[in-house]
């Protein structure tokens, strides 16, 4: 299945519904962003205050002593000095308050992101295998990292100005209209021309940032793929061909990060302007009031005094200066929103491999595996009722009876069905038609994590994480003890080269086992799989696929002593590594079309004979 568009799915706009959303995560933190808020609201009632004690020392000392009207000049001192000092102090205490409440709501911002990412993380732990063959790891990547940075520059940056801002513009223009409501409205005029622009430039902001975040998914899977796959580029000297694509999606990046900052450069200036409008508005109607009248001490109310007039001018400015911090909001909110559409685009990812309500635990293990009539394909969009001969069907009626300590080999060529048996065991996908069923229950009404503990799982291509020998063998498991895990290193012959590295056990391991070669990656793998599971159904994988031949006479005469008493499924192309297996099922095209013993199925004559006798000729051939 084609996944979705990230165009496409962050179209919808719900900016509110986002926004509601990212705030929900403030609920366990109520009383912090409560604190917060009070903090913010303290901070703008305040900042109006120093511009009115400098109107007051002005029109009530100033401007009469300029005007020579006989003002004492011990009283203009004292007037002034307590104006000063009332002028600092206020100062000190919206300092005071302006650091608390940034410290509030940027601990608050912190605490919710890594509610976020916990969250998304978890996600991702709980999907099915099919949503991360859809999605590239780079993409995934970019969710948990620039996606939620980005909230993240909104909540601990933007939220403080977004609370801040809004109350002073509130603030500021109660103030304004109790001081001079036809001043005041003047500078009100432009703000219907800001609303527009305002909202002009929204859209165009949004669409530009979101694209600017699908481009960063498309560069973090280049690289992630190009770093990944470093050893088959530099071998088939594809490094031009490689650095000529990743430049490409690049400069597509950088494409729709210049026009983000094209749409935002013209955005500010354009408040900016709009805020020196409304003070040659104030200045051009006030100074027509002051020369038209002599005003100073007429005693009228609301008349416009040099102190009115300077106050309106400090206010004009302020209230647009918390419009144009809304304005730097903006753009973390777009960048947010669009951010946010594609988290919660992970986080609304339906499960489609999840436990019952009245999942059952396995419950006196036997290891029966039973496949009835079991039709699957990879492709979501392969329903129950789709034809039999649609191409897309990996599985095609699939009956295989597996007894509780048989050992089973799968053989067939590439594409004939094998891997998927062992997948559905696992239930890492459900099938289509019939059932997989252990111990007689379907797997679709056990609990994934029991039932995944009964399994223990050896890949082709083994995945070794960084840190020590012992933590990839206990998968950082502390009940595990040191003794269980030199046993199963012992077992699987791989316990006299772990002693052999400096730090033994303790050695540490770089990011996928790059120092160990792939015959040593696989013996760990298999000593893991025994330690995680020491006595329960073992499933295997083309486990000795890319191994040289001691290392697999090494393998088979541990595996011949670790599946006594087990049930076992072997996948694997060498013949030679399972003809001690109890049984060997041949599988063609989706279908089993021979099963029986290994010398039954040469003396049969059939695929498995054809099968054998090619292998053996290419042996000789070789030789």
């Amino acid at each position: 299945m084609t996944p979705p568009d990230p165009l496409d799915a962050a179209k919808k706009g719900f900016d509110a519904h986002l926004t509601r959303r990212i705030l929900a995560y403030l609920r366990p933190y109520k009383g912090l962003a409560v604190a917060a808020v009070v903090l913010a609201l303290l901070l703008a009632v305040l900042s109006p205050l120093p511009t009115l004690i400098l109107r007051h020392a002005i029109d009530a000392y100033l401007s009469p002593f300029e005007r020579n009207q006989g003002l004492n000049a011990e009283l203009l001192y004292r007037g002034l000095t307590l104006a000063a000092l009332g002028y600092m102090g206020l100062r000190v205490l919206e300092f005071v308050l302006n650091y608390l409440s940034t410290l509030a709501i940027g601990y608050l911002g912190q605490n919710v992101l890594r509610d976020i990412r916990a969250d998304v993380f978890s996600k991702l732990q709980r999907l099915h295998l099919a949503f991360f063959d859809q999605n590239p790891v780079g993409r995934l990547i970019t969710r948990v990292t620039s996606d939620v940075d980005a909230i993240n520059q909104f909540i601990t940056g933007g939220l403080v100005s977004l609370i801040t801002s809004s109350l002073l513009i509130l603030v500021y223009a109660t103030f304004m209209l109790r001081l001079n409501w036809k001043l005041a409205l003047i500078s009100f005029t432009v703000l219907p021309v800001l609303f527009v622009a305002t909202n002009f430039f929204r859209a165009r902001l949004r669409d530009a940032f979101r694209v600017t975040r699908v481009q960063q998914a498309i560069v973090n899977s280049r690289l992630n793929e190009n770093i990944t796959g470093m050893l088959t580029v530099q071998l088939f000297r594809r490094e031009a061909r490689t650095a000529l694509d990743f430049d490409h999606a690049n400069r597509a990046l950088l494409g729709a990060s210049v026009n983000s900052v094209k749409w935002f450069s013209l955005f500010m200036p354009t408040v900016a302007i709009l805020g020196q409008t409304a003070v040659a508005l104030v200045l051009y109607f006030a100074a027509r009031q002051i020369l038209g009248a002599d005003v100073v001490g007429s005693g009228v109310a609301g008349a416009v005094t040099v102190g009115t007039l300077f106050a309106f001018v400090q206010w004009t400015q302020q209230l647009f200066q918390p419009i144009q911090d809304l304005a730097d909001v903006f753009n973390n909110l777009q960048a947010a929103m669009a951010s946010s559409e594609r988290i919660f685009e992970v986080l609304d990812t339906e499960e489609e491999i999840r436990d019952r309500p009245d999942a059952r635990r396995l419950e006196n293990f036997e290891g029966r595996v039973d496949f009835e009539r079991v039709w699957f394909a990879y492709d979501q969009t392969v329903k129950a009722d789709t034809p039999d001969s649609d191409d897309r069907w990996i599985l095609r009626g699939i009956n295989l009876h597996i007894q509780p300590g048989e050992s089973v080999a799968l053989v067939g060529a590439t594409g004939a069905g094998k891997t998927s048996v062992t997948a559905l065991v696992s239930r890492f996908y459900d099938v289509q038609r019939g059932a997989v069923k252990v111990d007689g229950t379907d797997v679709r009404d056990l609990e994934q994590h029991d039932l995944r503990k009964h399994v223990g799982v050896v890949l082709q291509d083994v995945f070794l994480f960084a840190g020590t020998i012992e933590s990839n063998l206990t998968l950082n498991n502390t009940d595990i003890p040191h003794e269980r895990v030199v046993e199963a290193c012992k077992y699987v012959g791989v316990h006299d080269y772990i002693l052999s590295l400096p730090d033994g056990y303790q050695t540490e391991v770089r990011e996928r086992g790059a120092t160990l070669s792939t015959g040593q990656k696989q013996l760990l793998a298999f000593a893991r799989a025994l330690i995680q599971n020491p006595d329960i159904l073992l499933v295997l994988d083309e486990a000795t696929a890319n191994v040289d031949t001691e290392t697999e006479l090494r393998i088979q005469h541990a595996l011949e002593k670790v599946m006594r008493g087990r049930t076992s499924i072997i996948i694997a192309h060498r013949l030679s590594t399972i003809e001690h297996c109890d049984r060997i099922v041949v599988m063609r095209r989706g279908r089993i079309v021979e099963q029986g013993s290994h010398r039954e199925l040469l003396d049969r004559g059939g695929y498995y004979a054809r099968l054998h006798r090619l292998q053996y000729a290419q042996a000789e051939a070789a030789d």
